[in-house]
């Protein structure tokens, strides 16, 4: 056993795997990634009690969790996660993006369901150790990085309706390529009328499993009609847009100017979303965040005062939009093809992210 010194106050034991990947079956591994299927050898552990707060800190060998039948999030779902990514520079170092926010949103979405804040110390401190074991799973080639997931779910041995007074933090990570099989291209969107992603006063701005539980049959019956993603409405009006099952979304004008859906409570707050932001003021485009119509939306394409939209997360940093479709109305957006902000704006993005142009806003954060 080992010790990495991390940048939380504690430092994480090290115990290394004692079967880890054989390193062909490992190159096999980051030379074809596919996103969330293999795993690296390790994962990085917090436990918390009611009575003695955060401790036992440590990296373990990537492992099944056992829990009891009567384990809290089986029964109530108290449980959280992020997702972030870990770039390879031409260096050889890798580099996390933004994970201070990632980390302020975990603890916001603990605090909503009723779980323990964790430290951002804690959190960068995991993914650094986490890294740092397993940097040879990072991988090297275009478009890919490698995947991390903390996440906190609710381990108390009790059936009872309160918040639980046991809770465990890890974080695993995966080998990725671009979220899409098919890679960056524009991708059809189905409006669902029918289901609402989260209702005001909800749990629709943290970033909880039965948010994403909810989006899983309108995926499926729009997948079903062949579309790849659904865009869901307000529960409320049932007019404006919010967001996908998984990323925000923006609509960009043929004046340059750029609209989002306003964070109100019941859209996540995309890291994503607000750095995209940031460059696109920057680069001298008009950025309104502010309802939505869907109407306004497809007026917008129909006499082309809108010339792009697109898709906005961790997963696929930016995905072009081609088009939009409900049970009334089918509508290519521009041409149907990635558009020039779109495809500008991932690019100047991603270039920070892999280490290939400079970062003035001190978004990178090295871990290796």
């Amino acid at each position: 056993m080992s010790t990495v010194t991390t940048p939380s106050s504690e430092t994480f034991q090290i115990h290394p795997s004692d079967t880890p990947a054989p390193v062909a079956e490992r190159e096999a591994a980051l030379a074809a990634p596919q996103f969330g299927v293999v795993f690296t050898d390790h994962m990085a552990r917090v436990s918390w009690t009611h009575a003695d707060g955060w401790t036992d800190r440590r990296v373990e060998k990537y492992g099944p969790l056992q829990l009891d039948p009567a384990t809290a999030v089986l029964h109530y779902a108290q449980e959280i996660f992020e997702g972030l990514k870990a770039y390879r520079h031409p260096d050889g170092s890798v580099w996390s993006f933004r994970p201070e926010a990632n980390a302020a949103r975990f603890a916001r979405s603990a605090r909503r369901l009723a779980l323990p804040e964790l430290p951002e110390a804690d959190f960068l401190g995991a993914i650094t150790a986490l890294v740092g074991i397993d940097s040879a799973w990072v991988p090297t080639g275009d478009e890919t990085s490698l995947y991390l997931r903390p996440f906190m779910y609710a381990s108390e041995r009790f059936l009872g309706v309160r918040a639980s007074r046991e809770a465990e933090f890890l974080v695993i990570a995966s080998p990725v390529g671009p979220y899409f099989p098919g890679g960056v291209k524009p991708v059809s969107i189905w409006v669902s009328r029918e289901y609402h992603r989260a209702g005001a006063g909800g749990t629709g701005a943290a970033k909880c499993g039965g948010n994403y539980a909810a989006s899983l049959l309108p995926q499926q019956e729009a997948a079903a009609q062949g579309f790849e993603q659904v865009c869901f409405l307000d529960d409320r009006t049932g007019t404006q847009l919010e967001e996908l099952g998984g990323m925000n979304i923006v609509v960009v004008n043929a004046d340059g100017s750029v609209v989002t859906p306003a964070v109100s409570g019941t859209i996540l707050e995309g890291v994503t979303r607000s750095s995209i932001l940031t460059l696109l003021a920057q680069a001298g485009h008009e950025v309104s965040e502010r309802p939505v119509l869907l109407d306004e939306l497809r007026a917008g394409l129909a006499d082309g005062s809108v010339t792009e939209v697109f898709a906005c997360g961790t997963a696929a940093v930016m995905t072009p939009i081609g088009r939009l479709a409900s049970d009334d109305f089918d509508l290519v957006v521009g041409d149907g093809t990635a558009g020039p902000v779109t495809t500008r704006i991932r690019a100047q993005l991603t270039d920070i992210q892999y280490g290939r142009a400079s970062d003035p806003h001190g978004w990178m954060h090295r871990l290796v």
